[in-house]
């Protein structure tokens, strides 16, 4: 997918770019996918705002997408590649040959009329899905999931892709896209190739009312706060933040500060940190 750019006869329209969406195919969402999505603008049940920018933004409806690809052995065949406002990959409408209709996250080279399956058989191709102790070491994987049947739960975003690196006994080691290397079980789903949509990344916003549509509100510096706001605001003029290094709202370093738990049981999983 190609990204767009505009003549500058504004400021706001000399750095904005656009996606082409040469990969959408189908226009119109499957009615009997689709979910109700509430705003909350990052309240809680409380009604307190606990995640802040957030609010406003245009309406969306939620698609339903199939993350656990449990009907095994049918063939399913690729009717459209849609826009969905709610991830940044395409989704792809497939039909299965009973008929059920149902929207995966469309990998990079899917295209209408393509035939995929979930099966021990399946072969590597994009779009295909199969236990992990099924796929050749080596292969380039998304969708992954982290317990066996739950469901796809890693490499869901935007260009993205793992790579299945070794495997040994119950687990397998997968590079994920941040460059951690992972434990995963072996019985655990995934899904052949890397999601399309590789541009999304280098969109250029261009303005603030862009990401008003989006739902994303501004972001005020701390600096420019009262000390009763944040640590780093108060003073005469333009003054420093007064502290060793910046801080967030709530006092804890921003700036390489690790904030998972030291004794988090999941940690025997990883066998390489990212970075």
């Amino acid at each position: 997918m190609g990204i767009k750019h505009f003549k500058a006869i504004t400021p706001s329209r000399r750095n904005m770019t656009v996606l082409t969406y040469e990969e959408i195919t189908k226009k119109t969402p499957e009615k009997s996918l689709l979910a109700k999505k509430d705003k909350h603008a990052g309240r809680n049940s409380y009604g307190r705002i606990t995640v802040r920018h957030q609010g406003g933004g245009n309406r969306q409806k939620y698609r339903i997408i199939d993350f656990k690809r449990r009907k095994e052995d049918m063939f399913a065949t690729v009717i459209g590649i849609e826009y969905d406002p709610n991830r940044s990959a395409n989704i792809a409408l497939i039909q299965y040959e009973d008929g059920e209709k149902s929207y995966i996250i469309a990998p990079y080279g899917l295209k209408d009329g393509d035939k995929i399956i979930s099966s021990a058989n399946a072969d590597i191709k994009p779009g295909n899905t199969l236990r992990i102790k099924e796929i050749p070491v080596g292969t380039f994987i998304h969708n992954i999931e982290l317990h066996p049947g739950k469901g796809a739960q890693f490499v869901r975003a935007a260009g993205n892709s793992a790579q299945l690196m070794a495997k040994e006994g119950k687990y397998a080691h997968v590079r994920l896209p941040s460059g951690e290397m992972r434990l995963i079980n072996v019985e655990c789903r995934a899904t052949i190739g890397e999601i399309g949509n590789k541009d999304y990344a280098n969109v250029n916003i261009g303005k603030a009312g862009r990401k008003r549509h989006m739902g994303i509100r501004p972001t005020v510096r701390g600096s420019a706060m009262n000390p009763c706001d944040h640590p780093h605001g108060g003073g005469e003029g333009k003054a420093p933040i007064g502290r060793p290094g910046p801080v967030t709202p709530w006092g804890k370093p921003t700036l390489g500060y690790k904030t998972r738990k030291k004794k988090n049981p999941t940690s025997k999983f990883i066998v390489k940190r990212r970075k």
